[in-house]
């Protein structure tokens, strides 16, 4: 094969570009779903313990934000299983990976605020210290490198 024809890509119909992608999509998901869910099947038991009393109003704030952006985490990561479902066998798959690229990637964002505010409620009950803003914007700033400026910089320097 010769230069050439390997940056050309793959030789694929639209359909077949359509059938791999949504493939690639699912598996992404599949680990995207699982740290999301166990997040949020934690954070909806805290109410339930006998600390939760105890946090003053801006920590229950943070909590009830936390639990909403993970519900909507949730949601958004999710939602490729459904859109899949629902428009299954009717001629659509391009538009659908669209969809389901765009719901993957909300759910990634939110997915990083749920952990941010999450990693936030922990370290201000945990420490009561100062210094836990610029840690929780430490680790965010890391998943902003990992999940979105490394992958960036990959698609600019290795595509035309």
């Amino acid at each position: 094969m010769t230069e050439q024809e390997r940056r050309t890509g793959r030789d694929e119909t639209e359909e077949e570009r359509a059938d791999r992608m949504w493939g690639e999509i699912l598996q992404e998901v599949r680990v995207a779903q699982m740290g999301v869910q166990i997040l949020f099947g934690f954070l909806l038991t805290v109410v339930f313990t006998t600390k939760y009393d105890t946090l003053n109003d801006t920590d229950q704030t943070i909590y009830i934000v936390t639990v909403v952006l993970g519900a909507c985490a949730t949601g958004a990561l999710i939602g490729p299983v459904s859109l899949h479902r629902l428009v299954s066998g009717r001629r659509i798959k391009p538009q659908a990976v669209t969809l389901a690229s765009r719901l993957t990637f909300v759910g990634l964002i939110l997915l990083l605020a749920t952990m941010a505010s999450s990693l936030l409620l922990v370290l201000r009950v945990a420490t009561h210290d100062d210094y836990v803003p610029w840690l929780v914007s430490g680790v965010v700033v890391w998943y902003l490198v990992c999940w979105f400026a490394l992958p960036m910089w990959a698609r600019h320097r290795h595509t035309e």
